[in-house]
């Protein structure tokens, strides 16, 4: 691939060579956020675009905003590596993959600029209403491998893209001093909130038995959907939240999603 259009208007296209054709999927119907992880988007770029990286992904957005395209929609970026969602492993072959340049927790953690915000924002709008995609599929990398990926992390605001019209957002139960479920624990109450994390797209299985999986889980759920405290227990906020998430009858005003208005 010597070079293509943007998919996206105003994207400056770097092709990379680490990409393939997508495996038994025609389009993708999953859009999955990640960061770098690295003193520089620049040097993500470098990476991105580097055949000895064996990585890719279809976009990174800089902190000022500029949006670089890699890799064509259509195309199977590689950027999820391992990962599930939904009973579905091969998730590079069912998404858009993009890149938000930001150190991560192991290189100082920052917030992420509005300017950087606002084009992830009209990125999204663009993937969305060209491929369809529903708004519980707008993804966190960490939703889809809970324990191996923490990106892009409980700085990253999921509530501004609900605003916008993207993505799946409730507003989190206000956190409490209740105990919760957590590790050791068990029983038909472990089961039935493994199986709700199930139904809403996580890896795990409903065993009954609060273990390291489950607790690995609970903490991407909390980074996504309570990113107030993420310390792997099912306390009330998190479960309530979790409810509303799940619940079509969720309180008005309570359930953001896309476009249309429905989950």
């Amino acid at each position: 691939m010597s070079g293509f259009a943007p998919d996206h208007p105003g994207a400056t296209v770097r092709t990379s060579p680490n990409f393939g054709d997508r495996r038994g999927c025609d389009r993708p119907d999953a859009i999955i956020l990640h960061y770098t992880g690295m003193e520089s988007g620049e040097a993500a770029e470098d990476w991105l675009c580097n055949p000895a990286s064996e990585v890719s992904s279809h976009y990174l957005i800089h902190e000022d905003g500029r949006i670089v395209q890699m890799v064509r929609e259509t195309d199977r970026a590689w950027h999820a590596g391992k990962s599930v969602w939904a009973g579905i492993a091969d998730m590079n072959s069912h998404s858009v993959g993009i890149e938000i340049a930001n150190p991560g927790h192991e290189l100082g953690y920052s917030a992420f600029p509005r300017e950087q915000v606002g084009a992830v924002i009209e990125l999204c709008r663009g993937i969305v209403a060209r491929h369809a995609i529903k708004p519980e599929r707008v993804l966190a990398h960490s939703d889809i491998a809970p324990g191996r990926k923490i990106d892009p992390g409980e700085k990253f605001p999921w509530h501004l893209l609900a605003e916008a019209g993207i993505g799946l957002w409730v507003e989190p139960e206000p956190i409490g001093n209740d105990v919760g479920l957590c590790k050791g624990d068990s029983g038909d109450a472990v089961k039935s909130l493994q199986s709700k994390l199930l139904s809403y797209g996580y890896g795990i299985e409903p065993t009954g038995s609060f273990d390291d999986r489950t607790r690995i889980v609970i903490e991407a759920f909390q980074r996504h959907f309570r990113p107030g405290r993420v310390d792997g227990v099912a306390d009330r906020s998190t479960v309530e939240t979790l409810d509303r998430l799940l619940s079509a009858d969720a309180p008005l005003g309570a359930l953001q999603t896309g476009p249309g208005g429905k989950a």
